[in-house]
């Protein structure tokens, strides 16, 4: 019987790309995200390999979260795997002259989306005695950098929430992990420049960055494992990339 995953923030980044690798292994996939065309798009893409079912909720939203999970047909509610990897980051200023829209946004869709996710469907795993949970940090989770500072803070919250899950599930046998990357070459920095696309670009010129596949490869490799096997905790960089703001860059 194939494995059902559900992707939160799937629509681009590593989400997608992670969609692509579990449907080309024909896991059954649950996609969700904020935007709806893109959803419809990947369903018809990846539908060749597998079934997709679409949810379209924005993890802040509490009730949408809870309203979507039950809304899943019954058979659909066996998730075997759960990546958390909705995230963003906004702006870069430091914290007396924040932005608190910002600091919301950051601390809604990081922390409190993740948490509204895994309480909608961990008791379902629970109650199967089996699962595996990825939470996508950063290396922002174990450094903080200038104008990172509630950005950071919040990867810092995923790494604990990371190590008291596993401590909270490993005796109903779920595997509970974290991929925590470096600098990705995704949508991720344009959100951060709320649209520049120039400042977005310069972040990656000079070096070789990560791509979303990079870090697909690597969770499709933590969900493999032999069940008794869990990789908790992982640090994942370019080459060129030796910290949180050490970057070697041929400019």
């Amino acid at each position: 019987m194939n494995k059902t995953a559900f992707i939160t923030g799937a629509t681009s980044g590593i989400g997608k790309a992670t969609a692509e690798i579990f449907a080309q292994n024909k896991i059954q996939l649950i996609i969700c995200g904020r935007r709806l065309d893109r959803l419809i798009e990947l369903k018809k893409k990846l539908s060749v390999h597998t079934e997709v079912h679409i949810l379209n909720f924005d993890v802040r939203n509490k009730k949408e979260v809870f309203a979507c999970v039950e809304s899943l047909p019954q058979e659909l509610k066996n998730i075997d795997i759960l990546i958390n990897n909705a995230g963003n980051a906004h702006g870069l200023d430091p914290v007396h002259k924040g932005n608190t829209d910002d600091w919301e946004a950051m601390i809604d869709i990081n922390i409190k989306g993740l948490l509204y996710v895994t309480k909608a469907i961990s008791p379902y795993m629970v109650q199967r005695k089996t699962g595996q949970i990825i939470n996508i940090g950063s290396i922002s989770a174990k450094e903080v950098y200038e104008g990172g500072n509630v950005y950071c803070a919040t990867k810092h919250a995923v790494d604990a929430l990371n190590k008291g899950m596993r401590m909270d599930l490993s005796k109903y046998g779920i595997r509970v992990s974290a991929v925590h990357p470096g600098l990705v070459d995704t949508e991720f920095s344009t959100v951060r420049f709320k649209g520049d696309t120039n400042k977005a670009d310069n972040v990656y010129k000079g070096f070789k960055a990560l791509q979303a596949e990079d870090i697909a490869d690597l969770i499709y490799f933590v969900v493999t494992r032999p069940y008794h096997v869990n990789i908790s905790d992982i640090l994942i960089l370019p080459t060129a990339q030796a910290s949180g703001t050490q970057i070697h860059k041929e400019l």
